[in-house]
């Protein structure tokens, strides 16, 4: 059976500015959604992943606005949401085991963002002996600057993240592949 994992899309990470001068991929939180309805059409589970900063300066604190649920990702009431505070959807939350107790072994992975969140619980979900796809095009990077201060491109983080993850720790596919092989 397979899970889709929804991490951190949430309307705190659809800017630039806290996390990066320039994002890559806008259309990810459209893409994230086709795959949510697909999953939800054929009421296979699904997890939505909501980081619940601590820092108070965070558009992803609790108390700002900006740490709600993108609106085509809204949770329904029989979907669970797992609340996390660091960088993997695995640490100090209890997704394993809902994963385990379901009998799932293959996870689809979508949301914000590649460099962050999205590595981590890819390679994390990877290490706990899930098979893991990565949706290329329902995900999304920030650029960086370099540890020389050299600007790196949003696409050029998105791009070396997923190679880094591709075939090691998961499965690289875009929302269209997806799509066709489900």
């Amino acid at each position: 059976m397979t899970a889709l994992l929804l991490i951190d899309i949430q309307k705190g990470i659809q800017e630039t500015g806290y996390y990066g001068e320039e994002r890559n991929n806008p259309k990810a939180e459209e893409n994230c959604t086709k795959i949510l309805e697909t999953f939800r059409e054929r009421k296979w589970p699904i997890f939505h992943v909501q980081h619940c900063s601590t820092n108070p300066d965070s558009p992803l604190h609790p108390s700002k606005p900006s740490h709600a649920f993108y609106a085509g990702v809204i949770p329904k009431n029989d979907e669970p949401v797992i609340s996390k505070n660091v960088n993997s959807a695995f640490i100090g939350t209890d997704l394993k085991e809902h994963l385990e107790k379901m009998g799932i072994h293959d996870v689809v992975i979508t949301g914000l963002t590649t460099e962050h969140c999205i590595s981590t619980s890819t390679r994390m979900a990877s290490n706990l002996g899930f098979n893991v796809t990565l949706i290329s095009d329902a995900t999304a990077a920030f650029s960086k600057k370099g540890i020389d201060g050299e600007p790196i491109s949003a696409e050029m983080v998105h791009k070396i993240e997923l190679a880094n993850l591709k075939d090691e720790f998961a499965t690289i596919y875009t929302t269209d592949m997806l799509l066709q092989e489900l």
